[in-house]
């Protein structure tokens, strides 16, 4: 255990001054290297001397001899520099091509099904040593799994962050209705009458039938039927090829389903509020070259699958 009343009397810049006196075996010289006047050496010199009881340094000719203890601690202090200077050194540039390890990423199943096949496809290209794990996360756990080391970092419609993350913005989130053409006929575009009419399933984790869009519809004098409500969005297409009901879902996974499964998308007639879709990652990260690397790598890729996708929406790189 380090001795803090010894430490207290030793600041490293005199043990940057052993250190050259030791090399240089000479006043002038050292001082040189040390950007000191001769006057500022002798004073450190002074204070060493105080400092651990020993002449430490006798002039002989132009020269220093170090003294016994001088020489026995000379190894000790020059190993402390040397892991001191490794220790805050700048760090390496990262390099995506040659680095072996995972990178992890907390998503909600929406934002998975829009972003993940796309990050990984490019994570294969750049990074080939790399694996890339995708951990389901929910806005109401993602700090705390955060926390636990789970993921690098989360997207999702976060809380309020502490004061240890970084909550960045990455785009607002708008809602879109879909639906199967072949089962359901509707006129575009599509009037408030006839959505509140159709039948209508939901996506809930938790099994939740009414949402923000009930509240919207209840202003306007309105009500919707919900016939059925699935807990992950994955579920959503087949569920609508199956039967003549409409969604109203976050219009980046809208879209991919749209593509995929040959769904129909149309504007809802009402007005909803978006959600804010946020980066959520751990302070200590944020100069981290691997995270900082990671992070950039998914707001490229989250920009062209947006793009990709007809989504009106972009991505500031300042984000990560």
């Amino acid at each position: 255990m380090m001795n803090d009343a010894t430490l207290r009397r030793i600041d490293l810049n005199l043990l940057l001054a052993f250190s050259v006196l030791m090399q240089e075996r000479n006043v002038s010289r050292a001082a040189e290297r040390l950007l000191l006047g001769q006057p500022g050496l002798s004073a450190a010199l002074r204070r060493l001397r105080e400092a651990l009881d020993d002449e430490l340094f006798v002039r002989v000719g132009r020269g220093l001899q170090p003294t016994p203890r001088a020489l026995s601690i000379a190894p000790a202090i020059e190993d402390a520099l040397s892991g001191i200077e490794r220790a805050i050194r700048p760090q390496d540039e990262f390099d995506p091509a040659t680095w072996q390890g995972e990178f992890r990423i907390g998503m909600c199943d929406n934002l998975e099904s829009a972003f993940f096949g796309p990050l990984a496809a490019r994570l294969l290209q750049l990074s080939p040593g790399a694996r890339l794990i995708g951990i389901a996360a929910e806005k109401r756990d993602a700090a705390r799994r955060l926390d636990d080391g789970v993921f690098d970092f989360s997207v999702s419609v976060h809380e309020e962050p502490a004061s240890w993350h970084i909550r960045a913005p990455l785009f607002d989130q708008v809602s879109i209705c879909i639906y199967d053409a072949t089962q359901l006929r509707l006129k575009a575009p599509l009037s408030l009458k006839d959505f509140a009419d159709v039948a209508h399933v939901t996506v809930s984790f938790e099994g939740n039938v009414s949402t923000g869009i009930d509240m919207a519809l209840n202003r306007t004098g309105q009500s919707r039927e919900v016939v059925a409500t699935v807990p992950r969005f994955s579920a959503l297409p087949m569920v609508l090829k199956a039967m003549p009901a409409i969604a109203t879902v976050p219009e980046s996974i809208g879209r991919c389903m749209a593509q995929l499964h040959g769904l129909t998308l149309c504007e809802p007639p009402l007005s909803l509020p978006a959600d804010p879709v946020t980066m959520l990652y751990r302070r200590v990260d944020q100069a981290d070259g691997r995270s900082r690397w990671f992070r950039r790598l998914f707001i490229d890729v989250a920009n062209e699958a947006l793009k990709a996708s007809g989504c009106c929406v972009s991505i500031p790189r300042a984000a990560a």
